[in-house]
């Protein structure tokens, strides 16, 4: 009789968790297909990172709406703030999109979670002379490359740039006799902005005495504009660094940051007169909505309107004036009740010198009693 061979026992397989797989293909989609910015694919890198430590090896097609409500509940208890747990909802919201796209899930469940509401805060901004003082701080006495500390400076406050968009300055994209720079913005969105004669010459200088020195150190020459000692592209958290030092120099004691820079050149510009959309285009914003919280910034300007616009910001009554036709608002009298009447009372070619508000308001001034 033959004899009877034992069976091999099975090998136990380990399971391979595809969770990882899909999170590398994620982000190879954004950076390929939606074409977003390094430090952005970075942050979804870092929040799917936390979401696959949540999983535990739970696999993601068997999730359910109430575990993705535990997982918000999570984040919570590990102490993240509401803004950077409204970004890990939006995170994973976008990668069960891509899940969904290529087949894996069916239903895209995290489209269901709502996210908390968050606060609108107001931009803290340097005032001018503020501003003045650490422009000023790189001394050629206590500094080793105080041109190039004083060029970043200046740029970040006569561009509005962000940091990360002056690390990714080059030589190339700065021209200096026609007083614009190229900027490089997320997405690799480009836009124009001016440059002050000031910071036109801080760079110039830098780049004269200083940048040759820094670019023979690696080899090739490196294209960038902003050179770290070691002749090496910066990178954000040296600008940050370099401000908070000059920050303590000048005695500053409020809470400082490159984009503080940006908020106080965009709140300045708004100040000076600027029209919300230039102010928009320079800062590269791609919807106005964005731009308009500087509009709450300036105190002063917010002043101005309302004792131009308002109709008992005035001791006296004002008059007002629409295109061509100059009104005044005329006290009536009437037994104990007084109210104003809009009355037409010339035509003029010229607005300049007239002060109050619109002929609108006037209208709805003059049929109330006062």
């Amino acid at each position: 009789m033959a004899r009877l061979r034992k069976k091999p026992a099975r090998r136990k397989v380990a399971k391979i968790d595809p969770t990882g797989q899909w999170t590398s293909a994620f982000l190879d989609y954004l950076r390929s297909e939606c074409h977003l910015a390094e430090n952005t694919i970075a942050a979804y890198r870092r929040d799917l990172t936390r979401f696959v430590t949540w999983l535990a090896g739970k696999p993601v097609r068997g999730l359910t709406i109430t575990q993705l409500s535990e997982y918000v509940g999570w984040l919570r208890d590990e102490g993240l703030a509401p803004s950077s747990i409204a970004r890990h909802t939006v995170t994973m919201k976008v990668f069960f999109r891509y899940l969904q796209l290529e087949g894996v899930l069916k239903d895209n469940l995290a489209e269901l979670l709502g996210t908390q509401k968050l606060w609108s805060y107001v931009p803290h901004v340097l005032s001018p002379k503020k501003v003045n003082d650490l422009l000023a701080a790189p001394r050629a006495a206590s500094d080793r490359w105080w041109r190039r500390d004083r060029a970043i400076l200046e740029l970040l406050y006569a561009t509005g740039c962000r940091a990360s968009e002056l690390c990714r300055l080059q030589v190339r994209d700065v021209h200096l006799d026609e007083g614009f720079c190229k900027c490089h913005g997320k997405g690799d969105k480009q836009r124009m902005v001016p440059i002050s004669n000031i910071a036109s010459e801080a760079v110039r200088e830098y780049l004269e005495q200083e940048r040759d020195a820094l670019a023979e150190i690696p080899s090739p020459p490196p294209p960038w504009l902003i050179l770290s000692r070691s002749g090496r592209q910066v990178r954000r958290e040296f600008v940050w660094a370099l401000l908070k030092k000059y920050i303590k120099r000048v005695g500053i004691e409020d809470e400082v940051s490159p984009h503080t820079l940006r908020h106080s050149f965009a709140t300045h510009l708004l100040a000076g007169g600027a029209d919300l959309r230039q102010v928009q285009e320079m800062l590269g914003h791609a919807s106005i909505a964005t731009t308009q919280i500087y509009t709450h910034v300036d105190q002063t300007r917010l002043k101005k309107v309302h004792a131009q616009f308002h109709p008992r910001a005035y001791d006296d009554v004002p008059h007002v004036a629409k295109g061509r036709t100059m009104f005044h608002i005329v006290r009536i009298e009437h037994s104990e009740t007084a109210f104003y009447e809009v009355v037409e009372t010339k035509r003029t070619s010229s607005i300049s010198g007239s002060s109050g508000f619109s002929p609108r308001r006037a209208v709805m001034a003059a049929s109330t009693c006062w």
